[in-house]
């Protein structure tokens, strides 16, 4: 059998092939722009007429940017480096991750000690810079714990079980405490399990980007546990289009979940990539569940959908087949040699 089926054509890589509300003029910051959110949030945005800059701990490829946006590198820790960054901005999107939840309790100090205090640090800076809002991306798997229902409302209990979890949960906290303090405007966007473009399949986050990526290289899927685990995937397009919609939403819910609403065990998501590759079986391997896992995380979105007129419009099967179109392309240029993107694990 073949590699591939023909199914839908894969999306436009740039991800600016879909409408977006106009930003002209709007100077926007991301912080965690190498990441894989960020460099697509950075070139959508870009498309939308924003001025945007994209600060990264890491260099980044000229390919892989909009050209239009402007490129700033520094470390989240280092203050005067926020501070020249955030000057002069309208928007701020905060997309800087700690580790990721397996590794956070390894270290759950280190992890609390990281980007929850270099956030308190940035809220300072934008108060003083008086920047026109705070776009934050928290996590819609971990900050939740062990949910009691799903679908999960943006109510439910936050019990994490992950020092990953626990610092999400700690920057959400310090957003309202400044928003009750010195009126700082925010909007935290509790985001599920994104895939897509730029998401590279060795960095140990994102479940779909590291199939795709073993695929790829011939190589066997790691399943921990029975596959049985549930999550909410959706496509790193929809994502974007949340993001935009937050910056103009003055409504009163400050915590909004972005997902799919559909939830899918690891099993069917290697069901779906079988059919995507057009392949009868990808080989398994199964290790001992993590401690860090969820046995299931579905997001209840009635409330962004109403709120911001937001749906995800990217179906699962489309999805895939873009993001194989991507990786391939990308495993590509690694084997020729060429310069290629490559999105740091900042958000």
């Amino acid at each position: 059998m073949s590699e591939t089926r023909q199914g839908p054509q894969p999306l436009d890589p740039a991800g600016a092939g879909q409408p977006a509300p106009s930003m002209a003029g709007l100077r926007c910051l991301v912080l965690g722009g190498g990441g894989f959110l960020g460099l697509n949030l950075c070139n959508r945005l870009a498309a939308a007429g924003a001025e945007v800059t994209c600060f990264s701990r890491s260099h980044i490829q000229s390919e892989v940017l909009d050209r239009r946006v402007a490129r700033v590198t520094g470390q989240f820790a280092d203050r005067l480096a926020i501070a020249n960054a955030v000057e002069r901005q309208d928007v701020v999107f905060h997309l800087i991750a700690g580790s990721i939840p397996e590794s956070s309790n390894r270290d759950p100090s280190a992890e609390l000690a990281a980007a929850p205090i270099a956030t308190l640090h940035l809220l300072e800076i934008c108060r003083s810079a008086r920047i026109r809002k705070l776009v934050f991306s928290s996590s819609g798997g971990a900050i939740y714990g062990i949910p009691r229902a799903i679908p999960i409302p943006e109510q439910a209990p936050t019990d994490p079980i992950s020092a990953y979890g626990i610092g999400k949960l700690m920057i959400e906290k310090s957003l309202h405490l400044y928003r009750h303090l010195h009126g700082i405007d925010y909007q935290i966007l509790r985001i599920a399990n994104p895939y897509g473009r730029f998401q590279l399949g060795t960095k140990h986050q994102g479940l779909i980007g590291s199939y795709i990526h073993r695929v790829l290289l011939g190589l066997p899927l790691e399943v921990w546990g029975t596959g049985e685990v549930v999550r909410d995937f959706l496509h790193v397009d929809d994502v974007s289009d949340a993001f935009l919609a937050a910056v103009s939403y003055d409504g009163p819910h400050k915590v909004l979940n972005v997902g799919s609403g559909r939830g899918l065990s690891v099993n069917q998501i290697i069901a779906e990539l079988e059919v995507a590759f057009g392949r009868d079986r990808l080989p398994c391997i199964h290790k001992p569940s993590r401690a860090a896992d969820v046995p299931a995380n579905v997001l209840d979105t009635a409330l962004i959908r109403s709120e911001l007129d937001w749906q995800p419009r990217v179906a699962l099967r489309e999805g895939l087949i873009s993001t194989i179109a991507w990786m391939r392309a990308h495993l590509a240029e690694i084997g020729a040699g060429a310069a290629a993107p490559h999105p740091a694990r900042e958000g």
